[in-house]
């Protein structure tokens, strides 16, 4: 049996190459960009290029240490407002990832996929010196620098 999308005529960009379907022309202008490799927005600080104007911004604010994001409990700032949204959980508490062998809770997705890797034994970060394996890349600079 084979479904029919109800939102065809809401997708109505279709990318030439892969055939990915956009709702917005600017949407498939920008993921054209992806198979030609055209980044036309430059940093003039190093010179790194972009594929969307808003990731530039984003970028600037390394050099300018601008941080227009600030946390209305601790006055913490941030360069992006997904990061003020994920560091407020800290001060509500709310941990919306868990684990699904042990039921340990986490206040971001990144946490939750490397405690993953200590039940699977997976252990990626490698030293380079004495080849010694940690499943958490913080567990290697802290081994890397001690």
């Amino acid at each position: 049996m084979r479904l029919k999308c109800s939102h065809v005529a809401e997708r109505q960009y279709c990318c030439d190459v892969c055939s990915k379907t956009f709702t917005r022309k600017y949407n498939l202008i920008t993921h054209k960009r992806l198979h030609s490799g055209e980044r036309p927005y430059y940093c003039d600080v190093c010179g790194k290029t972009f594929t969307q104007k808003a990731a530039l911004t984003k970028h600037k604010r390394l050099h300018s240490g601008e941080r227009p994001y600030c946390c209305d409990v601790c006055s913490k700032t941030f360069t992006q407002k997904s990061n003020l949204i994920a560091h407020k959980r800290v001060h509500s508490g709310e941990r919306l990832y868990w684990c699904d062998i042990c039921s340990k809770t986490f206040t971001h997705n990144s946490s939750l996929l490397s405690h993953k890797r200590v039940h699977g034994g997976e252990r990626p970060n490698c030293c380079y010196v004495c080849s010694k394996s940690f499943s958490d890349k913080s567990n290697l600079k802290t081994h890397t620098f001690t």
